[in-house]
């Protein structure tokens, strides 16, 4: 038999006589995944394989350094807006070429490099047997885009490695190692990847010969799962329970998955996947799933932009931070950990200690729940070089200034670094409200110099602003692209205004929180509002972690950049606190008070003195404001100014703001970014919305962009 398709090969296998070898090699494309091309050909493949009589056996192959890292998720989401009837049609017609793939007479194994995920994890599970080279990651990720698996997934994995695992694997969406996936039956063996061909088809041969009861695993895994009333009971309920707690109510997907392993636990595969089907497209077509989709393609879009931008980068092979604080420490562990040298300068003994205990407390962290050996933190360690003086700063093509929030000392620190830099190296500042323009006025290369806004803490935040200046170079953006992307974090480039993009649209978003406890709202009952509506912390909260005192310091950068709008008479809740000097977590008090923990963040509790302290401010009892309007107040100020940044031509598109905010500020990704939550109102209410709280002052203004949207019946996102 032959067949030779744009995305799968299907030729005799050359080892042995009487054998096939199913090959995935995607014509065009640098991985393979499962597209529309993919399964028609995968069907006419299997078919051939039903016909081929006299069939010893099939190895599943990749023509690529990857198996398969899953399905076309454009083409999900095209998929997902369909008819139910017709995606339940779809899938079940992939379940059919599946189940005809595990049903052939022969024997089959899966041999499986680089990625499995997700269908391409899926299709090695209907084969009899997986052989997995040592530095493979597996896994079935769907529940971080808001579905599950729907091919088979929860049916053939839950036989494989047992209820308990599968739910663990399915719920998490995480990706797993060799060790992982042998330990709990998920593959069968583990070799070097250098191995992995020739020990696949030995398993092939040996399966095929009777050494490997073939038969017997197809009938396992095809059959009911071996649970009684008393271990079902334990294993579900219990999981739902904890699942159900750990992804809270908006992702609803890890339940639903569960759920459906235990509807199909006692039935055999062709019953138990209607069930998987059935469910599985109930999830898809909820707004769950259509926000997180969006939000993976939105991280697409950002990976091209970032591309776009670095084809001009300069190559950055040693990297310096100025400033090694909290803030500094993080930068210079981020650089160290992926392997990019550092020097870390301050001009104090003290200051240095700080940066290199920040970076020590990182990495014993990797150590203490294994991401990491000793001898690797050390490593890693040594990639950091602490300094009090500029005499290397001459090797270095990248240096991040992270000194003091303060321009005359930016500026001085600036000119002096420059001095001492070769030519076309790339300085940057660190700053997240001082505009990289005037500080530009200290240098005497400015094309060489742009913002690249790290936000707190460093190695948990995905988000990098890169500000271009009025003079940066596009080849000084695109190094600080290159660099950030090198560091594990996902760049955004906009342009100089105060605040940039995600503090100046947070700003707004503090001020309608300030009105709310002016106007007598209680701000534990905020935060409980906007916590409830998905973000991970209330306005309250926030300010506290990011420092009462940073905040009020930005308040006064924002109002004078932007007075129509975002100065204010009279004292704010947050200057309140600072007044009493109750700078939040790094103090121990601000809105709430915290205790310190062994282990993880400090404990927040309610403070009685705050009430009193606030009191002189407050002009209402706040009793008539709903939740409703605790969420309209708080959200509209946000979206009118992001809605700003685009007319002003701060950022690009909608796409880059929504992310943004997901990446630096936490906005809830069940609802797919600020734009995609605005589209699913309509701009007709939400220019009504605004209408209505006209008197609040200009922040509540709506914006020619939302009053012609309106008109229009348009949405921000052109698609929809």
């Amino acid at each position: 038999m032959k067949y030779d398709g744009q995305a799968i090969q299907c030729h005799p296998l050359p080892e042995a006589e009487g054998f096939a070898e199913l090959r995935f090699d995607l014509a065009g494309d640098s991985v393979n995944k499962f597209n529309a091309l993919t399964l028609k050909e995968l069907r006419e493949a299997v078919d051939l394989l039903k016909a081929e009589k006299g069939l010893k056996g099939v190895l599943l192959t990749s023509g690529k350094e990857v198996f398969i890292v899953g399905a076309d998720i454009t083409e999900f989401l095209q998929h997902f807006q369909r008819p139910e009837s017709e995606m339940l049609t779809w899938i079940a017609g992939v379940n059919r070429t599946f189940n005809d793939l595990e049903d052939l007479d022969c024997p089959t194994v899966a041999c499986v490099n680089g990625f499995a995920l997700g269908g391409g994890f899926e299709v090695t599970l209907a084969a009899s047997y997986r052989v997995m080279a040592s530095d493979t990651k597996v896994g079935l990720p769907e529940t971080k885009l808001g579905i599950f698996p729907g091919w088979g997934g929860t049916v053939r994995l839950s036989r494989l490695a047992g209820a308990d695992n599968a739910i663990e694997w399915i719920a998490s969406g995480e990706q797993w190692g060799a060790a992982d996936a042998l330990k709990i039956g998920a593959v069968d063996g583990v070799v070097e990847k250098a191995d992995l061909r020739a020990s696949a088809v030995g398993v092939l041969l040996d399966a095929a010969a009777g050494g490997l009861d073939w038969k017997k695993r197809r009938a396992e895994k095809t059959g009911p799962l071996t649970l009684d009333k008393i271990e079902s009971l334990m294993v579900f309920e219990t999981s739902k329970a904890f699942v159900g707690g750990k992804a809270g109510p908006n992702y609803p997907s890890p339940v639903a998955a569960i759920e459906v392993i235990e509807k199909g636990a006692r039935k055999n595969r062709d019953e138990a996947l209607p069930i998987e089907t059935e469910a599985f497209v109930k999830i898809a077509r909820g707004p769950v799933a259509a926000a997180l989709v969006s939000v993976f393609l939105g991280d697409q879009l950002l990976k091209k932009f970032a591309k776009k931008h670095s084809k001009a980068a300069r190559k950055v092979e040693t990297a310096a931070v100025l400033g090694a604080g909290i803030m500094g420490g993080g930068i210079a562990y981020q650089s160290a950990s992926k392997r990019i040298p550092i020097l870390m300068k301050d001009i104090a003994p003290k200051a240095i200690d700080l940066g290199l205990q920040e970076a020590c407390k990182l990495l014993d962290k990797q150590v203490s729940r294994g991401k990491m050996t000793s001898g690797k933190m050390a490593e890693t360690l040594g990639r950091i070089r602490p300094t009090l003086s500029y005499g290397d700063f001459g090797n270095v093509d990248f240096v991040v200034e992270a000194v003091v929030e303060n321009e005359k000392v930016k500026k001085s620190v600036l000119a002096e670094v420059e001095a001492a830099l070769k030519p076309g190296a790339v300085l940057a500042s660190n700053t997240s409200t001082i505009s990289i323009t005037r500080l530009a006025e200290a240098l005497k290369r400015p094309e060489d110099f742009c913002g690249m806004h790290f936000f707190n803490p460093v190695p948990r935040m995905p988000l990098v602003e890169i500000i271009r200046g009025a003079k940066s170079s596009p080849e000084a953006i695109a190094t600080a692209v290159s660099y950030a992307q090198a560091m594990g974090k996902t760049p955004v480039v906009v342009n100089d205004c105060a605040g940039f993009l995600v503090n100046r649209v947070l700003f707004p978003y503090f001020a309608g929180f300030m009105k709310l406890v002016e106007d007598g709202v209680d701000f534990t009952k905020i935060d409980k509002v906007m916590e409830k509506w998905g973000w991970p912390m209330g306005p309250a909260f926030l300010l506290d972690v990011v420092g009462i005192d940073t905040a009020v310091h930005a308040d006064k950068v924002m109002a004078g950049a932007f007075p129509d709008r975002m100065s204010h008479t009279g004292e704010t809740a947050s200057e309140v606190m600072f007044k009493a000097q109750r700078f939040g977590q790094k103090n121990g008090k601000g809105f709430f008070i915290y205790k310190p923990e062994k282990k993880g963040p400090p404990k927040k509790s309610i403070d009685p003195e705050v009430a009193p302290l606030l009191a002189p401010i407050v002009k209402g009892d706040g009793k008539a404001v709903t939740d409703q309007e605790i969420v309209e107040r708080m959200m509209l100020p946000m979206l009118l100014e992001c809605s700003r940044c685009l007319e002003d031509k701060i950022v690009d598109t909608p796409v880059e703001v929504d992310l943004a905010l997901v990446y630096g500020l936490g906005f809830p990704p069940f609802r797919g970014g600020i734009f995609r939550w605005a589209d699913g109102l309509g701009a007709k209410a939400l220019v009504e919305a605004s209408e209505k709280y006209a008197q609040l002052g200009k922040l509540y203004e709506p914006t020619a962009q939302l009053k012609a949207l309106a008109a229009a019946g348009k949405t921000f996102h052109v698609a929809g």
